[in-house]
């Protein structure tokens, strides 16, 4: 671990060449697929590197990986049921043509348009929204990992959907596609 936070680049590669290997079954156990599981891997040790100086002694770095690749994995299957509902979505209003070309250049700009509002979010709500919306972390669960009480989640939380829809309706997003982007954030 100490060698890992004083970017040791030899421990990072026997870290990825003792766990790679697990971490890509586990990520195709979820997945049923060896590309995305790949990506997965590559994703997973990427985050390490970058988090390599917040890394704590008192936590196991085998869990800490594990973890980060189970939210990785989440973060995957949640972006494939954005895209599926967005499609269901424009099936159901009529808006979806036989090529799906339209469809993914719609969710695409509505995705960035998604991003770029969580960019204006300020620090510290913008970790809230993402560990509640991205990582599926519940209020509890958040409080405890940032230090706070669950009381100032909610109003992070309630702060950050209101911006969230003045932001997308000020950027011309109808009102009716909102509450299904914010439901599948």
């Amino acid at each position: 671990m100490s060698r890992l936070r004083n970017d040791d680049q030899r421990a990072f590669d026997a870290l990825f060449r003792q766990y790679s290997a697990r971490v890509y079954r586990f990520a195709y156990g979820y997945l049923k697929s060896g590309a995305a599981a790949e990506e997965i891997v590559q994703e997973c040790f990427l985050k390490i590197w970058e988090r390599r100086h917040e890394l704590r002694d008192d936590v196991p770095l085998k869990g800490y990986l594990f973890t980060v690749a189970h939210h990785t994995i989440l973060n995957q299957l949640r972006h494939t049921r954005h895209h599926q509902a967005y499609q269901d979505y424009a099936l159901f209003t009529g808006t979806a043509t036989a090529a799906t070309t339209d469809t993914d250049v719609a969710f695409a700009e509505l995705e960035t348009l998604y991003l770029a509002a969580l960019e204006k979010l300020p620090p510290k709500r913008r970790r809230i929204f993402t560990l509640s919306r991205q990582q599926g972390l519940s209020y509890a669960e958040i409080a405890q990992e940032l230090g706070i009480s669950v009381k100032t989640v909610e109003t992070q939380m309630a702060q950050a959907l209101h911006f969230l829809r003045l932001y997308f309706q000020a950027h011309g997003t109808a009102l009716s596609l909102l509450p299904l982007l914010l439901l599948l954030a």
